[in-house]
């Protein structure tokens, strides 16, 4: 590993987009399907990781989406969601980061008899074990939960109404996620109306495998205080030498409003919405200060993590340390903590060498 990528791994940074069951460690896969009888696709951990990465890879979101069955299969009791929770805290220590939102679906976590509170209670204890072994090893981290309501179902307030329920126990926010085509985010207005009356954040997957208008919808009708994505919303720019020559009306409102983008580029690519790394708007966006974030997604899918994905945009757009500071920044500025935890990430990050 070079001096560069050795700085990269240490510097701190903050994970905006990073789905829970698209997190775990091969290995804990392969043991906790062996405890219920689950047949996995490999015996070992490498192999294994390697099918999850290679069956993501087909442009493709909704077979990217599938290989999840295979992850949700084994998180379905309070112990092993403890355990999936500590670990994905720990793996995003080992990678620098001090600050994480974890997204995922309680109502995907039933199929053994809990409840979704009792889901969303073993998540938080797991995150809070991994939070103290981590401090116990000099690392400080902080990791919270995003609840998630799965767009392809018929909406209701429940998980909304759950999100309000943990708001000051672990949850941080609410988010929909799920097959984007078909399925707008209005569905699930009234889940935004009653978090909004509250002053619950909430984010929504958009402008990933559909396009503009789904941005649109996400922030003009549903009120989306983040994008999951957003990479669509390049359509609504005209671009010229690599110079903005028109915005229209909503591209300009969502940079004039710095509504954050968490864009995940390794994703991106696998799921079809770019064709390559070095063909991602973000550098664009970025240039033209739009609020973008990198963010991992799903780092068992996508074989990635915060430093690859950081690397891999360095690689093709020259990024150096002071990019990773600023965009890293708009993290800080962007996550659903209070405003003084705000301020003390954004802080370490400008003293951070």
């Amino acid at each position: 590993m070079s001096l560069e990528a050795e700085a990269l791994q240490a510097f701190p940074k903050v994970s905006l987009h990073d789905h829970l069951d698209g997190g775990l460690r091969p290995q804990t896969i392969i043991e906790l399907a062996t405890d219920i009888g689950q047949v996995v696709p490999a015996d070992n951990a490498d192999d294994l990781g390697r099918w999850f990465a290679e069956s993501a890879n087909s442009g493709s979101l909704e077979r990217y989406l599938e290989t999840f069955d295979q992850t949700l299969a084994v998180m379905q009791t309070a112990p092993n969601l403890r355990r999936v929770a500590k670990e994905f805290v720990e793996d995003l220590a080992a990678d620098g980061v001090i600050y994480g939102e974890t997204r995922w679906a309680p109502e995907q976590h039933l199929r053994a008899g809990l409840t979704e509170a009792e889901a969303v209670e073993a998540v938080r204890d797991g995150l809070a074990e991994g939070m103290t072994a981590c401090r116990k090893r000099g690392h400080e981290i902080e990791v919270l939960q995003l609840l998630t309501a799965m767009r392809q179902r018929e909406p209701t307030r429940d998980i909304a109404e759950l999100t309000l329920r943990y708001r000051h126990d672990s949850v941080a926010g609410f988010d929909i996620a799920g097959p984007e085509m078909g399925y707008p985010p209005s569905r699930f207005l009234e889940s935004f109306q009653l978090l909004r009356r509250e002053s619950e954040y909430y984010t929504i997957h958009a402008g990933e495998a559909d396009g503009c208008q789904s941005i649109w919808e996400a922030v003009q009708v549903c009120g989306a205080n983040r994008v999951g994505h957003g990479v669509a919303i390049i359509e609504d720019i005209q671009l010229g030498d690599g110079r903005a020559t028109e915005f229209g009306d909503f591209a300009a409102y969502v940079l004039n409003e710095q509504i954050p983008l968490e864009m995940c580029p390794s994703s991106n690519v696998q799921t079809g919405t770019v064709p390559s790394i070095t063909e991602h708007p973000i550098n664009s966006l970025d240039r033209l200060g739009f609020r973008v974030t990198v963010n991992p997604d799903n780092r068992l899918m996508s074989a990635t993590s915060m430093t690859r994905e950081f690397a891999l945009l360095a690689e093709a757009f020259d990024y150096t340390l002071s990019d990773v500071r600023r965009l890293t920044i708009n993290a800080a500025k962007s996550v659903f903590a209070p405003y003084q935890v705000r301020k003390s990430l954004v802080q370490r990050l400008a003293e951070a060498g």
